[in-house]
């Protein structure tokens, strides 16, 4: 468990901050990029809770642990024989997100359009945390092009965006109040 007596240190004043190894990069470094971007992905994940109940709530409360062990996965470069074994995302994390998504999905109303973000404010919300998710998918597929990382963190984050845009539907009275996108409507 991790134990923080003292939440500044000045470490970072110069610009660079420390990874889980202990290494010290720069604080825009690909891969605090990544790991900050699924942390705010967890943070809006936190505004739509204000707004979930019962299922919902429990299945977004589990994602938010799972997001911070992502970014514990993140921030831990791969090596052959660390120091301490790493917290890294595994696929049955990746496979709870897919058999969510099915039992969610066949429920829904089949799309006839793409879908305007809002409806409810839990969706709204949620669909917010999605573009988030997507961003830090962007920042994580960034990272591996050029560094190893976990590919069941890619899985992960790949199969989140896909979650939160199929549990806006379901917050969505299953699809009835989505907000579907009329094209060329005002011109």
């Amino acid at each position: 468990m991790v134990r923080l007596t003292r939440i500044y240190t000045k470490g970072g004043d110069a610009g660079q901050t420390s990874l889980g190894d202990g290494e010290r990069v720069d604080k825009f470094d690909d891969r605090v990029a990544a790991y900050g971007t699924v942390d705010e992905a967890n943070a809006c994940i936190g505004l739509a809770r204000l707004h979930a109940t019962g299922p919902i709530d429990a299945m977004l409360a589990a994602i938010q642990n799972d997001l911070f062990d992502l970014g514990a996965d993140l921030c831990t470069p791969e090596a052959a024989e660390p120091k301490y074994p790493p917290l890294r995302i595994v696929e049955a994390q990746v496979e709870r997100l897919e058999r969510e998504i099915d039992a969610m999905n066949a429920a829904l109303a089949p799309l006839n359009s793409f879908i305007l973000p809002g409806g409810s404010a839990l969706a709204a919300n949620l669909h917010l945390a999605r573009t988030v998710a997507r961003r830090a998918e962007r920042e994580i597929v960034r990272l591996a092009a050029h560094t190893q990382i976990n590919p069941a963190a890619i899985r992960y984050i790949n199969r989140l965006s896909d979650h939160l845009f199929v549990l806006s539907r379901h917050a969505n009275e299953d699809g009835a109040s989505d907000v579907l996108w009329v094209p060329g409507k005002n011109r």
